[in-house]
C-alpha cells in the first residue's frame, strides 16, 4: 500500500463542537487532520440562557425552548454530516441553574447528543488551551468573558497554571443594576483573586465575542492598518485609555463600526469596564485580543500529539503549499539556499522566511496584474495562527516583492514594521523570486546553484552545464537582490 493510500485510511472524520453558553450555542465542525482550527461549519444561535438566572436561580423559559429546538438541528446537521462525533459541552448557565440537571436530561433525549456539564476549573482549562493552541509561547494569564461567568487563567511555558472562576460574565453584570453597582460586584470578586497581581508585567490574553467586539472598536479608533482581531496587541496604558474612551461614545457612533453585533451593544458598556478593573487589577505591560477560545481549546485537545507539536504559522503554510502551490516541497529547498544571505538571524527571524519560501507559490493562479496585491491581501487575512500584527505584516511584504509588487500598494502596513524588518522582508521576497526565476519553480534544481554574499559582491553560481540555467533570465533579478543586499556588484559565476 502507497504512502496517499496509508494517509487516507489514517485521517478521521470531522468532529463537531456544540458550546452551550449562557448567551448562545454553536456549533462548530472541524478536521482534525490538521493543525490549524478553521472551521468547516460554524453556526450559532443566540439564546440567552442564562438571562435573569443570578435573580431566579432557573434558566431563561424562552431560551430553554429556542435551545432546544437549536439543539435538534445540529443534532440533525450532525448526522447529515457523518461526523467522527459530537462533543457537547455545557458552561457556566447549564452549570450554575436549579433547573440546569433538567435541561440536560431533555437535551440528551435528542438523538445523537451526550452532555458534559463543565466545572469552572474545566471551563478555564479548555479556554486557556484554545490560546495556546493559537500562542503557543503564550505567557502570561488568560482572561475569558462568556454571557455567564469571567475566568481567570495562568499560563507559563506551555502548561496551563492557577486558576478562578467568578460569576461575571456580560449577563450577569447586566443584573446587577447600575455602574456603582457593577464596580462594587467586579471589585469584589477581583479582590479575592490574591494571585491576580502575579499578572504584573506580563501579557493579558483575552478571550470572548464582548471583548473581540471591544478590539473592533479599538482597531477603528486607531486606524489601525489591519482589520485582523487575532492578536491584536495594545499596550496597557493605550488600552486603559482606549477602553475609557470607548465608554464614552454614544450607542449611535458604536453601531457605526462595521461587524458590532447590534444584539452586543448592550453589554459592551460592562465588558468595558470588566476589562479596565482586570487591567488595573493584573497591571500587565500589554492587551492581547485572542480568536481562540473554548473551542479551540476542546479542539487541540483532541489532536493527536503528533500535530500538537507542529509549529502552528509552519504547519497552516505547509498546508496552503499542499493545497495551492504546484510544487508544495520547493519552499523548504528554497529556505536552505538562500540562507547565506542572513547569516545573523534569529529563530523568530528565521521561523518568518520559511514560512515565506513555503508561500512563495501558493499564489500563481492569481492574474499576473493583480498577482502580487491579491498576494499580500490574502496574507494579511489569512486565518493562520501563532503570529502577531507584525509577523503578518512581514510575511505580507515579503510575498508582495517575490511578485514584484510596486512599494506604494504595502504602504499601508509597512508602518507595522521597523526600517529593519522591512528591509528583511523585501530581502526575503527578492530572494524568494529570484529563486522561483532560477530553477523555474521546480523542485530539485535550485540546490545546484550557490548565492552567497563575498566582501562586497552577490555571488551567484549555476552550473556551467546545465541548460536549466540561463543568466539572461536571472541577471536583472540577481541585480536588485544584490542592490537591496547593499552590495557593490553582482558576480555571476559558471561553474
Amino acid at each position: 500500500m502507497g504512502e496517499g493510500a496509508a494517509s487516507r485510511r489514517d485521517r478521521v472524520r470531522p468532529v463537531g463542537i456544540i458550546d452551550i453558553g449562557s448567551n448562545s450555542i454553536r456549533l462548530v465542525v472541524y478536521d482534525l487532520n490538521t493543525r490549524t482550527p478553521v472551521p468547516r461549519f460554524n453556526e450559532k444561535a443566540v439564546c440567552a440562557l442564562g438571562q435573569n438566572l443570578g435573580l431566579t436561580g432557573r434558566l431563561d423559559a424562552d431560551g430553554v425552548t429556542l435551545a432546544l429546538a437549536t439543539l435538534g438541528r445540529f443534532a440533525r446537521l450532525a448526522e447529515a454530516m457523518n461526523l467522527e462525533r459530537v462533543e457537547v459541552l455545557a458552561t457556566a448557565a447549564v452549570r450554575d441553574a436549579a433547573d440546569g440537571p433538567d435541561f440536560v436530561a431533555a437535551i440528551e433525549r435528542i438523538p445523537g447528543l451526550k452532555v458534559r456539564v463543565l466545572t469552572g476549573g474545566h471551563e478555564a482549562r479548555l479556554a486557556a488551551l484554545g490560546v495556546l493552541c493559537g500562542t503557543p509561547d503564550a505567557e502570561g494569564m488568560v482572561a475569558d468573558l462568556g454571557g455567564g461567568s469571567l475566568e481567570l487563567i495562568q499560563v507559563h511555558g506551555g502548561e496551563v497554571g492557577r486558576h478562578a472562576t467568578m460569576p461575571l460574565g456580560v449577563l450577569r453584570l447586566a443584573e446587577a443594576g447600575g455602574r456603582p453597582r457593577t464596580e462594587a460586584l467586579i471589585d469584589s470578586h477581583l479582590e479575592g483573586v490574591p494571585w491576580i497581581a502575579a499578572g504584573r508585567g506580563g501579557t493579558l490574553y483575552v478571550v470572548g465575542g464582548a471583548w473581540r467586539s471591544i478590539a473592533r472598536l479599538c482597531i477603528a479608533q486607531t486606524g489601525h492598518p489591519l482589520m485582523v482581531l487575532d492578536n491584536f496587541t495594545l499596550e496597557r496604558a493605550e488600552a486603559v485609555r482606549l477602553i475609557d474612551l470607548l465608554s464614552l461614545q454614544s450607542r449611535k457612533s458604536l453601531e457605526k463600526v462595521r461587524g458590532i453585533s447590534k444584539k452586543r451593544l448592550p453589554h459592551l458598556p460592562n465588558a468595558a469596564l470588566l476589562l479596565e478593573k482586570v487591567l488595573r487589577a493584573a497591571m500587565p505591560s500589554r492587551l492581547v485580543f485572542s480568536v481562540y477560545g473554548m473551542r479551540e481549546g476542546q479542539f487541540f485537545k483532541m489532536l493527536p500529539e503528533s500535530l500538537r507539536a507542529q509549529d502552528a504559522l509552519i504547519a497552516a503554510c505547509r498546508q496552503l503549499a499542499r493545497q495551492s502551490g504546484r510544487f508544495p516541497e520547493h519552499g523548504d529547498e528554497i529556505l536552505d539556499w538562500m540562507a547565506p544571505l542572513f547569516p545573523d538571524e534569529s529563530a523568530a527571524a528565521r521561523r518568518l522566511r520559511h514560512a515565506a519560501c513555503l508561500l512563495s507559490d501558493c499564489f500563481w493562479a492569481e492574474h499576473p496584474d493583480y498577482r502580487a496585491e491579491q498576494a499580500m491581501f490574502r496574507v494579511l487575512r489569512l486565518p493562520f495562527m501563532g503570529m502577531g500584527h507584525r509577523d503578518r505584516a512581514f510575511l505580507a511584504v515579503a510575498i508582495h516583492n517575490r511578485h514584484a509588487g510596486e512599494d506604494g500598494a504595502a504602504q499601508a502596513i509597512t508602518g507595522l514594521l521597523s526600517e529593519e524588518e522591512l528591509r528583511e522582508a523585501r530581502l526575503v521576497g527578492l530572494a524568494t523570486r529570484l529563486a522561483h526565476t532560477l530553477s523555474g519553480g521546480v523542485p530539485g534544481l535550485i540546490g545546484l546553484t550557490r548565492v552567497a554574499i563575498e566582501g562586497r559582491a552577490l555571488v551567484l553560481e549555476v552550473p556551467a552545464s546545465d541548460p536549466a540555467f540561463l543568466p539572461e533570465l536571472t541577471d536583472r533579478r540577481a541585480d536588485r537582490l544584490a542592490r537591496a543586499l547593499g552590495c557593490d556588484s553582482l558576480d555571476m559565476r559558471r561553474v
